[in-house]
């Protein structure tokens, strides 16, 4: 890849889906702290840097700050930067401009006028007018006008020497500003979220006529770079284990890494308990029948559910099931040894970005993203759930790709489009869908309802057209009327979301008599249940999963 695009995280919610967005377009994009040291900025390469928002004012003390020599390096290559929300700021704070705490707060959808550039010289800037498209800035290229999401409490109320305005809101507030030398512009408004109109056109706009890009990053490539990547990795008397959960993320690092290593590739799929209904006995046959894997299948649900006996606190069962999973892969490396004469050293996890982001742990040796003042929201099993004395070194082929694009590799790759329309199914399983305590007869009674709802979305043509569809089992009772007696049974959680990345989503609109039929066949099918519910919360400020 010739064009790469770094993302510099100065701590926005909203970081992931500027990379997202880029790859979209074509280009290779990564994200680092924003308070990186200079020499992993520089050895990035990167063809054009793109600065995140973030919570901090840039005049407090302790806000965060890019390195001192960031900005001569960026003249002088003649970098091109965008600067969002946050980068905008840093754009006129560090250049001598003003920044201040704005009048009014800006969230929310806001419409924004593109106008004729003017060069400040500190001035007040309004003298701004309404812009011909002929004139317009090449940010703004063929887009007059939009309604942009905002998310800001200051905002720029004096730019520096040599920028000018380019773009302001309603309320008439600085929007977007450019540089009239170098291919650098700012902007206050979020482009890489869905609720901006046209975003996705104005970061094209910017990496192809700002910075003069052209996209050159594959999926096809990305396969021949990981394989490459594998093979370094591993010595080549080296045996490999993968962990296999039976969701597509797995599955899919598992035929890479069998491309890679063949037949020192050993997967291992453990049946923990906390699978969907008869899912060990499906999953097993497609390995087996389809893929054609070497796998050994482990029996390790009563381990696992004694484990997790009396644990409520999601944190605590994520982490209890990431030591488990280790410590079987780890007794499946040891009867390996004697098996094959020789100890798998390696790990294959189908750790995707989100996960990493989620889970915020330190830096990755591949240069993974991680910042200060960004906020753990869960420790993903297969992330912030390991344990610190693991004995292998771990093989994420898909630490930095989002579920999609894995799903694009499977395909690829000739995983059955069967498999691959899979809905995400958490590694944990189970376990983050029974809340409270976990029991084999609380499972049970989740398992059969799952099953009813997920075959109930596939007869009505509904489950292709969802993200990611669960039922949930909730730690309450409630009073019933079941067979003309009172009931005091469990309570039940529908959920199903639509999202792009998995980093946002928006709950299902389904039609009620489809969430009728379906309450009514699980309060008759499932001893236990006698109330459900649906979930209408999307994410942020929830999240997919409840755990």
């Amino acid at each position: 890849m010739s064009n790469k695009v770094l993302i510099l995280d100065f701590g926005s919610q909203y970081t992931q889906l500027i990379a997202r967005r880029a790859r979209e377009l074509g280009f290779y994009s990564f994200i680092i702290p924003g308070t990186s040291d200079f020499k992993r900025i520089q050895e990035f390469g990167a063809s054009a840097i793109i600065l995140s928002g973030g919570p901090n004012s840039v005049y407090d003390q302790g806000s965060p700050r890019l390195p001192k020599e960031f900005w001569e390096y960026a003249r002088t290559k003649n970098m091109p930067l965008l600067g969002i929300c946050y980068g905008l700021q840093l754009f006129a704070h560090e250049m001598g401009g003003k920044v201040r705490p704005a009048p009014k707060r800006e969230y929310g959808r806001m419409r924004v006028n593109v106008v004729t550039p003017t060069i400040s010289k500190n001035s007040d800037m309004q003298s701004a007018v309404i812009h011909n498209p002929k004139d317009a800035h090449d940010l703004f290229h063929t887009i007059p006008h939009f309604e942009a999401w905002m998310s800001h409490g200051d905002e720029a109320e004096q730019l520096p020497q040599g920028f000018s305005l380019i773009a302001e809101s309603a309320s008439g507030a600085v929007a977007a500003i450019s540089h009239g030398t170098l291919p650098w512009a700012g902007i206050q408004f979020h482009p890489e979220v869905t609720h901006t109109e046209r975003g996705a056109d104005i970061l094209k706009n910017f990496l192809t006529r700002v910075a003069k890009l052209k996209p050159d990053w594959k999926m096809s490539d990305v396969i021949e770079t990981q394989i490459e990547s594998i093979k370094s990795q591993v010595p080549a008397d080296a045996h490999v284990i993968c962990a296999l959960s039976g969701g597509v993320d797995s599955t899919v690092a598992a035929v890479l890494v069998h491309k890679a290593l063949g037949n020192r590739l050993h997967c291992v799929f453990v049946d923990q308990g906390l699978l969907r209904y008869q899912e060990a006995d499906r999953v097993m046959k497609m390995f087996t029948e389809s893929l054609h894997l070497p796998v050994t299948k482990v029996d390790a649900s009563e381990r696992f559910l004694s484990k997790l006996a009396g644990v409520t606190d999601p944190e605590t069962k994520r982490k209890i099931i990431g030591a488990e999973f280790i410590a079987v892969f780890d007794e499946s490396a040891n009867t390996l040894e004697k098996k094959i004469g020789k100890r798998p050293s390696f790990l294959v996890q189908g750790t995707l970005y989100p996960d990493v982001i989620e889970s915020s742990p330190p830096p990755s040796a591949s240069g993974g993203a991680s910042s200060k003042h960004a906020h753990t929201i869960k420790s993903h099993h297969n992330v912030g759930g390991l344990p610190k004395d693991i004995k292998f070194k771990l093989i994420e082929p898909f630490r930095d790709l989002f579920k999609d694009e894995v799903r694009q590799i499977g395909k690829l790759m000739g995983v059955p489009e069967t498999f691959i329309a899979r809905h995400p199914f958490p590694g944990p399983g189970l376990a983050v869908r029974c809340l409270g305590e976990i029991t084999r007869e609380r499972l049970d009674i989740l398992k059969l309802a799952d099953e009813i709802y997920i075959n109930m979305l596939r007869e009505e043509g509904l489950y292709d057209k969802i993200w990611q569809a669960m039922a949930i089992l909730l730690p309450v009772k409630s009073v019933g009327v079941q067979g003309d007696g009172r009931t005091h049974s469990q309570v039940l959680a529908l959920r199903a979301v639509n999202s792009a990345d998995g980093m946002t989503a928006d709950f299902y609109p389904f039609d009620m008599g489809f969430l009728s039929r379906v309450a009514t066949r699980i309060c008759n099918e499932v001893r236990g249940v006698n109330r459900v519910t649906y979930d209408i919360t999307s994410k942020p400020p929830g999240t997919i999963e409840w755990e």
